[in-house]
């Protein structure tokens, strides 16, 4: 499988468990073979069911408590509880309480649809979904939850990290927003920001040894060419515009555009200096855009701007970081955790609440009061939601992911040269690739 820069190919968010010393939870329970267990059942429609989701990006967990509150009105026979933890947590958290059948439904990413099918940790919902959806949906959300022509639930965040800058900043430096259209052009304009005085470091990312580091790397390995496995499937990251990639992260380190604490900070950690007006460029999700501009929450509110993704080499790619909704294979209550998935996935409920994240059906991109929601990221994702890059769909994904990230981190911070960190990393993750 090839994954090099894939045009609408499946996108949110962001991270698995921090690597510390091993491949963690994850790997140990993979590695002993634990999965879902029991098969559930159908149920009644009606009941208790029990969700699990994420703290951070995509909806709020405002969001998603008013969405609740909506569904249980139209469906009062069915109780809904929500449980959220940290999206670094989320996937061991769905692993460790599958046995259990704790969870209806689950919030699962883009890169998990292959490991939790065939584990069975998740249900195959393929006969579930109408034939319509296929061309009502954006082909970028259809392949968030689809792993060999089989569904494992519904796409539900659909996004991908676009360049935020604060006008004012580039003004007070004198620099004109139109040289943010290329990687190059970021870096001179970082130049130009710190040497006027306006900040110490024009730029901060999300490099931090999580799924977080993985996904900024993914942008620049395919804005440089670079492609994380080849035609045969055998790592090849470590080539090309991957090496690239890295040695672009690592020079704005030892220039002094990036902010240094950027290796230990995940997307909130972003959005937060780039709020206190720290930083004036920052690539994040589509959540950023609503509250770096809200003045109740930023002060640079009224001077944030969104472009697509900056063009290297060879193209603008944006990370595919959606995720979806998927109904628990264990679960009991199948029919009520369909209902509820069905429900929060609609278009009438993903337009309404559109600021948080884009919705994933086509036709909202032209409804006036989806635009008038989000009027600065509409536009950019147009064009950006049509080109993405997609992480491997492997089953081991979770431990290359650890492996990588860690080895990115060696690169980064000048442990290792950037084409040394990755080789280690390819070595490591060939064999988890053949597992």
């Amino acid at each position: 499988m090839d994954e090099q820069v894939v045009p609408a190919q499946g996108l949110t968010r962001r991270g698995f468990l921090h690597a510390t010393g091993g491949l963690g939870l994850t790997a140990v329970l993979a590695a002993c073979g634990a999965n879902g267990g029991s098969s559930g059942g159908k149920g009644s429609g009606k009941g208790p069911i029990r969700a699990l989701f994420m703290k951070q990006a995509g909806y709020s967990e405002d969001d998603i408590a008013k969405m609740t509150a909506e569904f249980q009105k139209a469906n009062p026979d069915i109780k809904v509880t929500t449980d959220f933890v940290a999206y670094e947590a989320l996937h061991d958290k769905i692993v460790a309480a599958a046995p259990a059948h704790t969870y209806d439904v689950v919030l699962i990413d883009v890169i998990w649809p292959a490991e939790f099918g065939l584990r069975h940790i998740v249900a195959d919902v393929s006969s579930r979904w109408p034939a319509s959806w296929k061309s009502e949906m954006l082909p970028g959300a259809i392949a968030t939850t689809e792993y060999k022509n089989v569904f494992y639930g519904v796409p539900w965040i659909l996004d991908t990290k676009y360049l935020f800058f604060n006008d004012d900043h580039l003004t007070r430096a004198g620099v004109d927003p139109a040289q943010l259209d290329t990687w190059d052009g970021v870096i001179t304009a970082a130049k130009a920001i710190k040497k006027s005085g306006v900040t110490q470091y024009p730029l901060v990312w999300s490099w931090q040894q999580a799924e977080a580091l993985i996904c900024d790397y993914a942008q620049l390995l395919g804005a440089f060419g670079g492609s994380f496995v080849d035609s045969s499937g055998k790592p090849a990251f470590h080539n090309g515009g991957g090496v690239q990639a890295l040695e672009f992260m690592r020079q704005s380190i030892v220039d002094g555009l990036t902010n240094p604490g950027s290796t230990q900070s995940l997307e909130e950690d972003v959005r937060k200096i780039f709020s206190s007006g720290q930083a004036s460029a920052a690539l994040n999700w589509t959540y950023m855009y609503g509250l770096a501009d809200d003045p109740k929450q930023s002060q640079v509110a009224g001077h944030v701007k969104v472009l697509q993704t900056p063009a290297g080499p060879a193209g603008r790619p944006g990370v595919n970081g959606s995720m979806g909704l998927a109904v628990s294979a264990q679960s009991q209550n199948q029919d009520a955790a369909w209902k509820y998935v069905s429900y929060l996935t609609s278009q009438p409920v993903q337009n309404k609440f559109a600021l948080s994240s884009l919705p994933v059906w086509k036709t909202s991109y032209d409804d006036p009061a989806v635009v008038k929601t989000n009027p600065a990221v509409v536009p950019q994702a147009k064009k950006q939601l049509a080109d993405m890059i997609l992480r491997p769909q492997v089953k081991n994904y979770n431990a290359i992911s650890q492996v990588l990230q860690a080895e990115l981190q060696n690169g980064l911070l000048g442990k290792k040269s950037p084409q040394q960190a990755l080789n280690d990393a390819a070595d490591q993750a060939g064999s988890l690739l053949n597992s």
